[in-house]
């Protein structure tokens, strides 16, 4: 149960504040992020959700509603399809919550997790616009020039966003 704290209020602006960046740095740098044939996805949403689950301590977080919610708002807002991001976050998050069960939590084990759930935010984006007919790359060219410069943007805002971030959270929990 989600007791009254600062938290309550502060995780839906981190959510929504980092909804938006991942929007305003595709807008502020497209030609370093979506260069030809390279094409980097920010998603701070999934950072922020990860972290959350690593942060939350004795507070529970409902992390899978605020999860379909976002990816719904992703969907919507992003890339015009409602669908693929309403049922990847939340995968995400339980995921996340199972790996927060089986390794400790620390810097590096956060750092691992991050890259195993935005490789899996990727592959499963990748698999539903394959479905839907949205894109017609094959899945190789889907890892090197999507997946690999994806992670390599992600795990850099991973570190650091980290500590900030851990900072934010134990801020808002007292």
């Amino acid at each position: 149960m989600l007791r009254v704290t600062k938290l309550r209020y502060g995780f839906p602006i981190g959510l929504l504040l980092f909804f938006y960046l991942d929007g305003i740095l595709g807008a502020v740098f497209p030609k370093q992020l979506f260069s030809y044939p390279y094409s980097m996805s920010s998603y701070l949403v999934v950072l922020w959700l990860v972290l959350s689950v690593f942060f939350e301590d004795q507070i529970h977080i409902p992390l899978e509603i605020w999860a379909a919610i976002a990816g719904g708002l992703f969907d919507v807002y992003y890339t015009g399809i409602f669908g693929i991001f309403v049922f990847v976050f939340p995968i995400v998050v339980a995921l996340t919550r199972a790996c927060y069960k089986a390794f400790p939590i620390n810097f590096l084990s956060g750092l691992l997790v991050h890259f195993i759930d935005v490789t899996i935010v990727c592959t499963l984006s990748y698999v539903g616009n394959l479905v839907v007919h949205l894109t017609s790359a094959s899945f190789a060219d889907m890892l090197v020039y999507s997946l690999a410069p994806t992670l390599a943007y992600n795990l850099a805002a991973y570190v650091i966003l980290y500590f900030p971030i851990q900072w934010v959270f134990d801020r808002l929990k007292n």
